[in-house]
């Protein structure tokens, strides 16, 4: 922690969106527009429920629909106007470029060498037309930065995806975006985290009670 005025921090509640059938079917979503599916909406309830009592001064979320139906029920059951829920590009999912739409099974069959850069989580290397680790972790602080400066003091739950998760928790801990993940990223798991102008710090990480079971994950090359 910091010596930074309390006044200045903020809380943040982090939420992957709910699931969706590409996540089932292991398909790369990337920046595509894909909805929830049926276990989605209930998790996106669910979480709602499991965040009502928690004082929420405003929520955010990637224009992605899958973020943002997410969203609006944290919203909803937090007792604030779901058309209040501020959309934010800077957090929708890393691009993946023309892995958009592949399986993982389709990734390693037709290019093994990206495949092989991606699973070793190279940090400059993209799919093409995608995004690095690295631009990825920059947009990430980035797009937190402009965000909880205008909230300090107050609690606000940003929604968005695997992905932006998985830099948030690499943010909060320094580890380098070529680090293994020993950490879990599934859908609609609650991640505490307190933001200050010097550091971003993990509260708590995955929590998952308010689900009945752990959600495929996206980010898992």
């Amino acid at each position: 922690m910091n010596d930074a005025p309390l006044s200045e921090a903020v809380r943040i509640t982090a939420v992957r969106h709910g699931e969706t059938a590409w996540n089932v079917d292991t398909r790369i979503q990337g920046q595509r527009d894909i909805g929830l599916n049926a276990r989605g909406l209930w998790q996106a309830q669910r979480v709602g429920a499991a965040l009502a009592d928690s004082a929420i001064d405003q929520v955010y979320a990637s224009d992605l629909s899958r973020a943002l139906r997410t969203a609006q029920a944290v919203a909803q059951h937090a007792g604030l106007p779901v058309e209040g829920v501020r959309q934010h590009t800077g957090l929708r999912e890393r691009a993946f470029g023309h892995f958009e739409g592949q399986t993982y099974a389709d990734i390693h069959a037709q290019w093994p060498q990206d495949a092989l850069a991606w699973r070793q989580r190279q940090p400059h290397w993209a799919p093409p037309g995608g995004e690095s680790p690295t631009q990825l972790r920059q947009r990430v602080q980035r797009t937190l930065h402009e965000i909880a400066c205008g909230h300090g003091g107050q609690h606000i739950v940003l929604v968005s995806h695997g992905g932006v998760m998985d830099m948030l928790y690499r943010l909060a801990t320094q580890q380098p975006v070529d680090a293994e993940r020993t950490w879990a990223l599934g859908n609609c798991a609650i991640n505490r985290l307190l933001w200050t102008p010097q550091a971003l710090t993990v509260v708590g990480w995955a929590d998952t009670r308010h689900l009945d079971a752990d959600a495929l994950d996206e980010g898992t090359a």
